[in-house]
């Protein structure tokens, strides 16, 4: 079931681009020039959570927005096309950006998974990575003491009731329009954030998202989070910029402590009015500041 995005095109002026991955069409913005930005989205939003910061960045930078495959305007494949692992997220981002000849001086801005797919890039290719902003997102494993949210442990681990709350009933991508912000949001951007996931088909990425989160050793994803978690501290050279919604019941206060504790060099931001989707309810504050810290990192090229 396919979907039109003209109603939010006011909200989403951008031109679509298309990378071939053996056959499946994956979405990308490539808005402005100048400096590379790649911003890397999560689960369950998509390039649309980024729009305010392209319209902010696009004037002097180079802004690269992908939707994974799965979500957004890129294609929704079944299990037997694709594999809906952390690895095959970051051989899309690597081979993508590789496509576009964007090898050298890139800075990365995450969100929710798109931290631990950036960052495991970041940790294949250091040598390209010049900053760094990550926004209410993780690059380890839980932080001791603290478990999985009951809401996505009952996803996580009770298929049946997952695959019809979540492809069945959507509950996933509308409850977070108003769980994941403190603020509140427009209905047009509820309608936004939403759009992709219309249908069963259209949903199968958001739910094998929160399935593929890894507990224990002999979880499919769980080695590659577990050499991020080890190896973090490997791109403590990078400048690092942390955005942080104070009240999100995923990536809470204990994840902002851990990043501190593992990357103490990081610039902190938080904002106690904001939940985890910060860029919603912060996008006034939050996008000036990243716009300055870029500027105040500039990147040096060799002469």
């Amino acid at each position: 079931m396919t979907f039109s995005i003209e109603s939010i095109r006011e909200l989403y002026p951008f031109e679509s681009h298309y990378w071939d991955r053996d056959g499946l069409r994956l979405h990308y913005l490539d808005e402005g020039e100048g400096e590379t930005v790649v911003m890397v989205h999560g689960n369950p939003t998509w390039s649309f959570y980024y729009r305010n910061l392209v319209k902010a960045l696009s004037p002097n930078y180079r802004c690269i927005v992908p939707d994974h495959m799965g979500c957004g305007l890129s294609d929704k494949p079944k299990d037997a096309q694709y594999s809906y692992r952390l690895d095959s997220r970051v051989d899309d981002l690597e081979n993508l950006l590789d496509h576009l000849g964007l090898t050298e001086n890139i800075t990365l801005i995450a969100h929710d998974w798109g931290g631990m797919i950036s960052l495991a890039y970041a940790l294949r290719k250091p040598e390209r990575i010049k900053r760094m902003v990550m926004l209410n997102t993780a690059g380890f494993m839980l932080p001791e003491g603290q478990s999985l949210p009951l809401r996505l442990a009952l996803i996580r681990f009770i298929r049946p009731f997952a695959s019809i709350a979540v492809r069945g009933f959507n509950v996933f991508s509308w409850a977070a329009t108003w769980m994941a912000t403190k603020k509140g949001l427009p209905p047009k951007v509820k309608e936004g954030l939403v759009a992709p996931y219309n249908s069963w088909a259209n949903r199968i990425a958001v739910l094998r998202f929160v399935q593929d989160i890894p507990i224990v050793p002999k979880d499919p994803s769980y080695n590659t989070c577990k050499y991020v978690e080890d190896h973090l501290q490997d791109l403590s050279h990078i400048p690092l910029m942390l955005g942080w919604g104070e009240h999100d019941f995923v990536f809470d206060m204990g994840f902002l402590a851990e990043w501190k504790r593992l990357m103490p060099h990081a610039e902190v931001h938080q904002y106690p009015k904001a939940g985890h989707y910060v860029l919603e309810d912060e996008a006034e504050t939050l996008v000036p500041t990243i716009q300055d810290f870029l500027q105040r990192h500039p990147i040096q090229t060799e002469s």
